[in-house]
């Protein structure tokens, strides 16, 4: 078996005789060289996939020769080894692009880790992750069967995420479906479990998550009360997964301190972020607020105007009267996030900043009717690579990086809710009135097999608005959307493999919780 086709360049190679039998009998192919010039030749000629390159040679040095290689080859793996143990070689060598760094005495085990390294990791790798995930999936599966309570299902979600992103290095092992298929398993009891307690646990929060309703009370209302300044982002429709695409940004600058909480339902905007903001449940707000909530239409940006408003009643009702006032940013297009820069020092000498932003939410609505966007996002390992793309280069990103130099100041980064790619369609009955959302619907007369969504008759039940008399909801369960049976499998198969929100999912209600503090 060939492991790997090794060039190994030193003037005293024959020194080394020892070393290459060593891992010829391993099973790599070594060809020797005792000059820079020959090996970046034979470079030119033939396919290598490792270079182990002497530092100091008569001639063309070693630092000369990896310039040469990279020029030709930037992907070709180089190894450097020398005898020189000084830092400011070292910085050249790695300034230089070197791959790794060796210094002489080297013995066997050395050699043999580096050469592992470089040209069996890919396949360790894959026998590790079949391995584990092997033990993984038995374990979930034994948990599902336990009743899981709240806190465990998020541990449940946490470990399939982690997977799901681990595979996403390995394509070609086949687990993916598995995984999907497990999901799948997890998210049909997760519907069962959030249909028997989720009544409960907003009634009685004796033994309840934290909620929506109970964000700014458990993570600002501390922070307020210490006297440090706060800045509450809330990025629309971000999933967990997606946050632990962009964690890896944010590291250098901030420690994170992550914690978890659960959406309200429907995992939608004018419920869900006007829980955030409000304190409140919608048929709260519907009776506190009753012009309010029904000045605008039912959609999310006209429901979710005043949300300036209800964070600062909710703080009042706190005892919090901030002065200056907290100030409220909501991000929707470029030229806000523009403005956000360029006024962000004066933002934050208020004790409280609230910035929403919207670019998540919109990509997963517009990929519904935009061919373009289902060809650049055709599954969640897309979502998350796109999602990192645009943070890495977003007016975010930068604001975050400029709020890292502060001092007394948290940042409190979190999502409304997530979303789910909806993958089955399931047939709904409804009036003309009934509202149009693909997870969730209100209307009368409304009419849905049980196995599908969760049918609340009695919308005080769930802490819902009445919207007039004998008005029922129907939440989705798993990765159900809503069809109505007139034009069925036209609408079947344009919202099929979309991604949508309102619906009682794993995806959709264990959200990511991010305290950010400077490290400076």
């Amino acid at each position: 078996m060939n492991r790997g086709k090794i060039l190994w360049v030193d003037d005293e190679i024959e020194l080394l005789r020892s070393h290459i039998m060593f891992l010829e009998e391993k099973g790599y192919e070594v060809t020797p060289v005792t000059n820079a010039d020959d090996a970046i030749a034979l470079i030119t000629q033939r396919h290598f996939d490792l270079v182990l390159l002497d530092e100091m040679m008569s001639g063309k040095d070693g630092l000369a020769a990896l310039a040469e290689i990279k020029d030709f080859n930037p992907s070709l793996p180089v190894v450097m080894i020398t005898k020189n143990e000084e830092e400011s070689l070292m910085e050249e060598a790695i300034g230089g692009k070197i791959d790794d760094y060796l210094t002489k005495p080297i013995n066997p085990s050395q050699i043999l880790s580096t050469c592992k390294k470089f040209l069996e990791r890919y396949k360790i790798g894959e026998e590790r992750i079949s391995r584990d995930y092997a033990m993984e999936f038995n374990q979930i599966t034994q948990a599902l069967m336990a009743q899981p309570d709240w806190q465990e299902w998020i541990e449940i979600y946490l470990r399939l995420t982690e997977w799901e992103i681990e595979l996403d290095h390995y394509p070609d092992l086949g687990l993916l479906q598995t995984l999907q298929d497990q999901k799948r398993s997890c998210n049909l009891e997760f519907a069962r479990f959030i249909e028997q307690n989720y009544p409960h646990w907003i009634h009685d929060q004796s033994d309840a998550p934290v909620l929506s309703v109970d964000i700014v009370a458990e993570h600002l209302v501390p922070l307020l009360t210490q006297g440090r300044r706060i800045v509450l982002l809330i990025i629309d429709s971000l999933r967990l997964d997606q946050w632990m695409a962009i964690e890896p940004l944010l590291f250098p600058y901030f420690h994170i301190n992550k914690s978890y909480y659960y959406s309200i339902l429907p995992t939608a905007t004018p419920f869900s972020r006007n829980a955030i903001f409000s304190g409140l449940y919608p048929i709260e707000i519907e009776e506190k607020y009753p012009d309010l909530w029904q000045a605008g239409n039912d959609d999310d940006f006209s429901r979710n105007r005043y949300e300036h408003q209800f964070l600062n009643g909710q703080l009042k009702s706190m005892g919090f009267n901030l002065n200056p006032e907290s100030k409220y940013i909501k991000i929707v297009e470029a030229q806000e996030s523009k403005e956000l820069e360029r006024n962000l020092s004066s933002y934050i000498q208020t004790q409280l900043l609230a910035i929403v932003v919207n670019f998540v939410d919109i990509i997963a609505h517009s990929r519904s009717t935009s061919e373009i966007l289902r060809e650049i996002v055709p599954d969640e390992a897309a979502f998350r690579s796109l999602t990192r793309s645009w943070f890495g280069h977003s007016s975010i990103f930068r604001v975050l990086r400029y709020l890292a130099e502060e001092e007394n100041l948290t940042i409190v980064l979190t999502s409304d809710h997530g979303s789910i790619r909806s993958m089955r369609g399931a047939k709904v009955i409804g009036d003309r009135e009934t509202s149009t959302n693909l997870r969730y619907k209100f209307g009368r007369n409304l009419k849905c097999d049980s196995k599908y969504a969760i049918f609340v008759r009695d919308p005080r039940h769930y802490k819902l608005p009445r919207r007039g008399i004998n008005v029922n909801y129907i939440i989705a369960k798993e990765d159900y959307y809503f069809v109505y049976p007139t034009n069925y499998h036209k609408y079947l198969n344009l919202y099929k493999d979309s991604f949508q929100h309102g619906g009682v999912s794993m995806e959709e209600m264990i959200l990511p919780i991010i305290e950010l503090r400077p490290k400076k």
